[in-house]
């Protein structure tokens, strides 16, 4: 067994490098993928004290060389090619263009009008439900009513902004 200090193993990866190389390029398919993960495991080698015992330094080599080449190969699927990024710089603007604002504005102005016209208790639960999203047992105890009730002003509230608005809800 030999003691995990750095210089030992950097001269067993010094005398197996060819080894390493080989190993690893058959491993990974690619000669150049191999030396790149050997550079890197040298360099973490270089700044390596002490791991401890190793019962098999050329397989803790041969592991720790592995596992580098995976992580660069891992960071290379994570980033964009250029191909993506050019497929993002061409995807469609969903924001609204000038025209679709200002119908949406007056959309708006029109049904606050509208709803400025319906009776308050209609007015204030069709208020609750849309934008408070109270449920409509919530209403009625709050209004002191009947759910039906809520229910029949609720609707005659959506018909009569439907009917102003000169279109029917699908």
């Amino acid at each position: 067994m030999q003691d995990g200090r750095s210089p030992g193993l950097r001269a067993l990866f010094i005398d197996r490098y060819n080894e390493l190389k080989d190993r690893l390029t058959r491993r990974l398919g690619s000669a150049d993928r191999a030396e790149e993960a050997l550079q890197d495991t040298w360099l973490r080698l270089d700044g390596l004290e002490a791991v401890g015992q190793i019962r098999n330094p050329g397989a803790y080599l041969f592991r720790a060389s592995f596992n580098t080449a995976m992580n660069h190969y891992r960071a290379e699927n994570r980033r964009l090619g250029a191909g993506d990024i050019e497929g993002l710089l061409h995807i469609a603007d969903d924001a609204p263009d000038a025209q679709r604002v200002i119908e949406s504005r007056d959309d708006l102005a029109r049904l606050k009008r509208v709803m400025a016209e319906l009776p308050p208790r209609q007015r204030d639960i069709m208020l609750a439900v849309r934008l408070e999203g109270l449920s409509q047992r919530q209403i009625a105890g709050r209004f002191g009513i009947s759910v039906s009730m809520v229910e029949k002003e609720l609707k005659k509230a959506q018909e009569y902004c439907v009917l102003r608005f000169g279109r029917r809800e699908k």
